[in-house]
C-alpha cells in the first residue's frame, strides 16, 4: 500500500472489505480490535500476553486500559502502531486493517498516532524548543514550518517561556509537556499515553490530566491511555477496560465500572479509593447485638443508576430513631452520583432486617455490617 493511498484512507474512514462482519454500533469505531492476542518465548516456554481482545474505541473519547503489573495493557495499546505485531487477530484503525502496512506506509501511520512515556524520552542535550522541533526535522518539515508549529505547541502546553531550557532544568511536569507538544507535532488523530503520569507527584498528575481533557476537548483526538491507577481513570476516561492475565475481565463506562464493579480485579483497583474502617471504629462493632440499646451499623452504596444525590433527610426520616454518620461520601462522575454511607441506626422498634429494606428504597446496595457497641 502506498504512503499516499494510507494517508488518505487513514484521514478519510472507509468501510473495509470485512465492513459486513462488524456490528452496526462497531462500524464508526477509530480504533477496533478483533480477537487480538500476542504470545512471547519465554525461558520456560511461550507466555499469552494478550488473549482473545475484542474493544472499539470511539473518535474523539478518553479511553482507558488499566490493569495490575503484567495484564497486557502494555502489549496491547503497542499494537495500535505496530510497536507490537500480534500473534492473532486484527487491528483496524478507521476500518482500516493495518496488519498489511509496509515500512513507508507504517510511518504514515505513526504520523497520525503519537505517544508520550512515563519517563518522558527526552534528549538531555537538546532544548526544550529542540526537543520538539526533532521530529519535524526528521521529517524535512521547512524551517520556517517548523517553528511556527513549535512555538504553536509549546504555547499549548504552557511552555512558550522555557524554550531555551534544557531538561535537566525542568521540573517531572514541564518535561511532560514536553513530551506531549512533541507528540503532537505531526497533528496526530490519535494520542497513546504509556504510564504518562505514573512518576509524577499528585498536583503535577492533576495538571497534566488537565492538559489531556483540553487537548481532548480543541484537537478533537481520540486520547487511549493505560495506568494502574484508578484515581487517573475516574479524573479523564469515559469508558474503561480492565485487564487481567492478557484477558478483558470488566469494561463499560467509568461510572458504572466504578459505582458497581463486578470483577474481583476491578474490586481491587478500587479500593485505595473506597472509605476503609478507621481500626477506632472496627473496634466499637460487634457481629451481633450486646444489648437491646445496640445501634445497628447499615453500609450504603450508590452505584450511580440514579443520577440524584440521595435525600438524607427523607433516608434518616424512613430509618426512624437516632440515625448517626460514622463516615462515607458521594461524588459524581459523568453525571452519576457515586459513593457510599456508613450509618449508626438506634430504634426501639426496628430490626436490622427492617431498616436494611427501609434503606434499600435510597440505595442501591445496603448491607447490615455489624452492631454498634
Amino acid at each position: 500500500m502506498s504512503v499516499a493511498i494510507a494517508r488518505e484512507r487513514l484521514d478519510q474512514p472507509q468501510p473495509s472489505a470485512n465492513h459486513t462482519e462488524l456490528h452496526p454500533e462497531l462500524s464508526h469505531a477509530h480504533v477496533r480490535f478483533i480477537g487480538i492476542g500476542k504470545t512471547y518465548d519465554g525461558r520456560q516456554g511461550p507466555v499469552d500476553a494478550l488473549k482473545g481482545i475484542d474493544l472499539a474505541i470511539q473518535r474523539g473519547e478518553i479511553f482507558g486500559i488499566i490493569g495490575r503489573s503484567g495484564a497486557g495493557k502494555s502489549s496491547l495499546i503497542r499494537t495500535i502502531n505496530r510497536l507490537e505485531h500480534p500473534s492473532s487477530g486484527r487491528v483496524l484503525i478507521d476500518q482500516v486493517d493495518i496488519a498489511g502496512f509496509d515500512e513507508d506506509t507504517l510511518v504514515a501511520l505513526r504520523r497520525k498516532i503519537g505517544m508520550i512515556f512515563q519517563h518522558f524520552n527526552l534528549m538531555s542535550a537538546k532544548t526544550v524548543w529542540q526537543n520538539v522541533e526533532l521530529p519535524l526535522k526528521v521529517a524535512g518539515v521547512p524551517k520556517l514550518q517548523r517553528e511556527q508549529k513549535v512555538r504553536e505547541l509549546l504555547e499549548l502546553v504552557g511552555l512558550q517561556g522555557k524554550h531555551t531550557a534544557y531538561p535537566a532544568q525542568l521540573s517531572g511536569g514541564q518535561k511532560q509537556r514536553v513530551g506531549i507538544a512533541r507528540a503532537l507535532v505531526h497533528d496526530p488523530a490519535i494520542l497513546l499515553c504509556d504510564e504518562a503520569t505514573s512518576a509524577l507527584d499528585p498536583e503535577t498528575t492533576q495538571s497534566i490530566l488537565g492538559l489531556l481533557r483540553e487537548i481532548n476537548h480543541r484537537l478533537g483526538l481520540t486520547i487511549i491511555l493505560i495506568t494502574h491507577e484508578m484515581a487517573v481513570i475516574r479524573d479523564i476516561c469515559h469508558r474503561v477496560v480492565v485487564l487481567e492475565q492478557g484477558q478483558v475481565v470488566e469494561q463499560g463506562p467509568v461510572w458504572q465500572v466504578f459505582g458497581d464493579p463486578q470483577h474481583d480485579v476491578s474490586k481491587t483497583l478500587l479500593a485505595p479509593l473506597q472509605n476503609t474502617l478507621p481500626e477506632a471504629l472496627q473496634n466499637r462493632i460487634t457481629a451481633q447485638p450486646l444489648s437491646s440499646q445496640s445501634s445497628v451499623i447499615l453500609r450504603l452504596r450508590f452505584t450511580g443508576s440514579q443520577a440524584q444525590e440521595p435525600d438524607l433527610g427523607a433516608l434518616f426520616s424512613a430509618l426512624g430513631g437516632q440515625v448517626r454518620l460514622l463516615q462515607g461520601g458521594v461524588e459524581h462522575i459523568q453525571g452519576h452520583a457515586l459513593g457510599q454511607l456508613l450509618l449508626s441506626v438506634t430504634s426501639t422498634s426496628l430490626g436490622a432486617d427492617e431498616l436494611r429494606k427501609r434503606a434499600g428504597q435510597w440505595a442501591q446496595q445496603v448491607e447490615v455490617v455489624g452492631y454498634g457497641i
